[in-house]
């Protein structure tokens, strides 16, 4: 289990470094924060001191190492555009972006699970019919044009919901948050429900395919054989062996949240990180792009780990290969 931990350690670590040498190369190529941080009236003295101040005019390898170990320290440097520490804009903006993220999850989670039950266990009825039928729609259609839809809908035709922004929030020591607030949870619900329907659908649909795999199985026929009552043979033995796939792909769907939140960010205007980084990209902001890049590289590569030692903990067999080799 230890020699498990530490190889995926070391390779969730080299994952990063490519991922920041990635991201930083792109960046050089996104346009020159100089021309955004100084006026028509500059001149060549301005540019070459504004350069030799950001670091601009050092070798890219001098640079990204510079980079790095900022990073680590949680350091990523001063944005070009606000003119502040860049992990002081990111905490700020960070509560929006985590607190959508997380209703967003839940909702996939526990709603795409019990659907996918649901059309399973009874997947010759009506309801599971229509359910999947209207499963297609979070699967078909792209995330920008959900949240367009949703705003028409209860925005614009019903006026129920509001159309952008958090509404009111509070702050607890240095977090700010919107679910003590009626307007900050009105807010949350377009947002959420538009950043979590495709999860939801896919989760739900292969928890429908495994649980239908499941049941074919041989261990089912025995257990319905033994007299064992349906409850029992569903979420006891079916679910449970379901799990394992679904896992996997629920642990790579929470990374995707967040980062598909940049369209449900921009599109609701949410102020989290998303809409940050699409700021920074307009004014080129680097160090803002580098470390957005780098703190969602952080969170897919954690969600993995703890992915892949819940299925080394849910899964005997790899259990058993680990002791073998």
């Amino acid at each position: 289990m230890f020699a498990y931990i530490v190889r995926r350690m070391f390779q969730s670590v080299i994952v990063l470094l490519v991922v920041g040498l990635v991201a930083f190369s792109m960046f050089r190529f996104v346009g020159d924060p100089i021309d955004n941080m100084l006026g028509q009236e500059r001149t060549q003295a301005d540019i070459d001191r504004l350069r030799s101040e950001l670091g601009l005019d050092q070798p890219f390898p001098v640079q990204y190492f510079k980079f790095l170990q900022g990073a680590v320290q949680g350091n990523f440097g001063v944005s070009y555009r606000q003119g502040r520490p860049v992990s002081t804009i990111i905490a700020e903006r960070a509560p929006a972006t985590l607190e959508l993220a997380f209703v967003s999850g839940v909702l996939a989670i526990t709603l795409g699970i019990a659907l996918g039950v649901f059309t399973a266990i009874r997947r010759q009825g009506v309801a599971a019919n229509v359910i999947m039928t209207v499963s297609l729609i979070g699967v078909s259609l792209p995330t920008f044009l959900i949240g367009i839809l949703l705003i028409y809908i209860f925005s614009v035709e019903l006026d129920l919901l509001p159309s952008f922004g958090r509404g009111e929030t509070v702050m607890i020591g240095n977090w700010s948050t919107g679910f003590l607030t009626t307007s900050g949870l009105k807010a949350l619900i377009l947002p959420a429900i538009t950043l979590g329907l495709y999860q939801m659908t896919l989760i739900m649909r292969l928890v429908r395919s495994e649980m239908l795999e499941v049941m074919r199985a041989d261990y089912v026929r025995f257990a319905r054989a033994r007299g064992l009552s349906d409850r029992v043979i569903n979420f006891r033995h079916a679910l449970k062996n379901t799990l394992v796939p679904v896992i996997t792909i629920t642990g790579l769907q929470l990374g995707s949240i967040i980062a598909f939140a940049i369209i449900t960010e921009t599109v609701f205007q949410w102020p989290g990180v998303g809409l940050l980084f699409i700021n920074a990209i307009q004014f080129v902001d680097i160090p803002v792009m580098a470390a957005y890049l780098m703190l969602i590289s952080v969170m897919f590569v954690t969600i993995n780990l703890i992915v892949d030692l819940l299925y080394y903990a849910i899964d005997p067999r790899l259990r058993v290969d680990a002791r073998a080799t």
